[in-house]
Formats: structure tokens, C-alpha cells, sequence
């Protein structure tokens, strides 16, 4: 079948073949667990923030019609709660277990709270830049998508002091993204694939650009889209998805993205199973907790 030319990456249905790198992650670890904490509370589709309506999606109650420009005090309530207590939950369970996280961080919610920005800096997790706003970068141009990149990492290097060196966009990237966010210069690596286990090398142009695959698998959005209905199943999952790729790390060691979301894994009972993950993979000796700039910086010392 012939392959049509159009914008954006290329498509690779065929990855490592079945033949792995020899990865040798720190302290012979046989599974590097990412622990991802999306910060996008502020930064969502709001009337006040001049959007014909206020942002529908992951959240506790199923979209339903909403007049436009009308604002919805509960949903943006339940937005709040993300950055008001499920904040504060999760960073207290990764002091209790003493491990870091990386955070996929909108500059604008940031901005609205600059304490959370601050705490987390000075308690060393990691920050990818997920935009200016929580927004579908699919509907900008290329030139205002190039704008809302530059806002963000200005913004984000005035909040938390330090300048994001990872991209992530909102669910996926326009076909401009890539090129741009290499563009860009500062980036050494994007996060916005699906598509392995481990991290990987593509071309962009002439230039050779670091992705580190994410997951809406191991995520806590299967809550919010009805695949999950309980804490407990939540934590098997995850569960199992260690075990396998613990087992297979005796020969081939992986990478397992976790992605939470302080509106959602931070209510108490979700918050509950990610503690008891935690805990259940660090019983286990050969586990690497690492954020994502470790994970990169890694790849590019070992695996150019």
C-alpha cells in the first residue's frame, strides 16, 4: 500500500523489533516506574478566562449540556479540589515513601498557585512544561502554538525557577508540536507518545530528538471515562503491569509510566491505592523511581 505524504512525525509500527537495547538503568534496576502528577487545575477551559464555556472533561460527573457562556460552579469546584487538597495528598505520600515525581504542569496553573510551584521545586520533583493553558493545541496555528510555547517556558522558569527542559501536550500533540518544541531549542526531550516501553530516538528534520513515552493505560482517567470503578482495581492494575514488567526486566528492563491527576488520584480512596502501589514496588529490590529528566539524561549518556 502506497504512503501518503501529510504533515507531522511518521508513523513506526515496527519500534525496536523485538530487539531491546541493553538497558542498564541505575543499581541494575529491572523496571524504572515514572510517576507522573498532571497539574492542570487553573489553566482548564473557564468563562472567566474568556472561553464560551467552562472545561467538561476528566472530572466526576459525565459531560452533559451546558449553555455556552454560562459558567458551571461545580465542575470548576471540582477542578479547585486538585489544587486546594489532592495536591497536598500526593506530595505527602511521596515524602512518606520518599519518591520523586515528575509534574506535567501548565505555566498558567502554576502562576495561580505559586506556592504549589515553590514546594515543588524545593522538594526535588521534576517539571515537564503541558502548555501554556490546558488546551488542544490542534486547533492553533502554527504560529500561535510557536507563541504558546514561549509563554510557557517563560512563565514556568519565573514560577518554579528553573526553565522545563521536557514537553508534554494536552492527550496528544498537533502535527506541528515536534518541530516545534525542537524548534524551540531548550526541550531535550517530548513526552507526547503512546507507543513503547521504552524511551527512543527519532528524527526531527536533520536533528536526532529524545521521546519518552507516557500512558493512558496505567492512568487514572479510566476513573473519569468509566473503565474503573474502584480504588482497589486500580491498584491490581497497576499491580500486574509491575509484575509483567519486572519479570520481563530480568532480560529486557522497561519503563512504567504512572499518570495521576491531583483532582483525581488525589481524592482519598484513589489516593489510598497509589500509596499502596508505592509501597508494594519498593518491596521489590531492583526498582529505579526516577523522573523523567533522569530518565532522559540516562538514555543520552547510554543509549545515543
Amino acid at each position: 500500500m502506497s504512503h501518503t505524504e501529510i504533515p507531522g512525525p511518521r508513523r513506526d509500527v515496527v519500534g525496536y523489533g523485538g530487539q531491546y537495547p541493553k538497558v542498564t538503568w541505575p543499581n541494575g534496576a529491572r523496571v524504572a516506574v515514572s510517576l507522573v502528577v498532571n497539574y492542570e487545575e487553573g489553566s482548564e477551559l473557564a468563562v472567566g478566562d474568556g472561553d464560551t464555556r467552562t472545561e467538561r472533561t476528566l472530572s466526576e460527573v459525565a459531560p452533559m449540556p451546558w449553555p455556552e457562556g454560562r459558567r458551571d460552579l461545580a465542575m470548576e469546584s471540582m477542578y479547585e479540589y486538585g489544587a486546594r487538597a489532592g495536591f497536598w495528598r500526593l506530595m505527602d505520600i511521596f515524602d512518606q515513601f520518599q519518591v520523586k515525581s515528575t509534574f506535567y504542569a501548565c505555566a498558567v496553573a502554576l502562576e495561580r498557585n505559586r506556592t504549589a510551584a515553590r514546594v515543588i521545586r524545593e522538594k526535588g520533583h521534576d517539571v515537564v512544561c503541558h502548555g501554556y493553558r490546558w488546551e488542544d493545541v490542534s486547533l492553533l496555528t502554527r504560529e500561535q502554538e510557536r507563541e504558546h510555547i514561549r509563554l510557557a517556558v517563560e512563565s514556568i522558569a519565573e514560577t518554579t525557577g528553573e526553565r522545563p527542559t521536557g514537553w508534554y501536550c494536552r492527550y496528544g500533540p498537533s502535527v506541528h508540536t515536534r518541530e516545534l518544541v525542537v524548534e524551540e531549542g531548550g526541550f531535550d526531550f517530548d513526552c507526547d507518545a503512546y507507543d513503547d516501553d521504552l524511551p527512543y530516538w527519532t528524527m526531527v528534520g536533520d536533528r536526532k530528538h529524545l521521546v519518552i513515552p507516557y500512558t493512558q493505560v496505567n492512568n487514572d482517567t479510566r476513573f473519569t471515562h468509566g473503565h474503573m470503578g474502584s480504588p482497589e482495581a486500580f491498584e491490581e492494575h497497576l499491580r500486574y503491569t509491575f509484575d509483567r514488567l519486572y519479570k520481563e526486566g530480568a532480560h529486557h528492563p522497561k519503563m512504567m509510566s504512572i499518570g495521576l491527576h491531583m483532582r483525581v488520584a488525589g481524592q482519598p480512596a484513589r489516593a489510598q491505592a497509589v500509596a499502596k502501589f508505592i509501597e508494594y514496588a519498593k518491596s521489590f529490590p531492583e526498582v529505579w523511581f526516577a523522573r523523567r529528566f533522569e530518565i532522559a539524561q540516562h538514555w543520552r549518556e547510554h543509549h545515543q
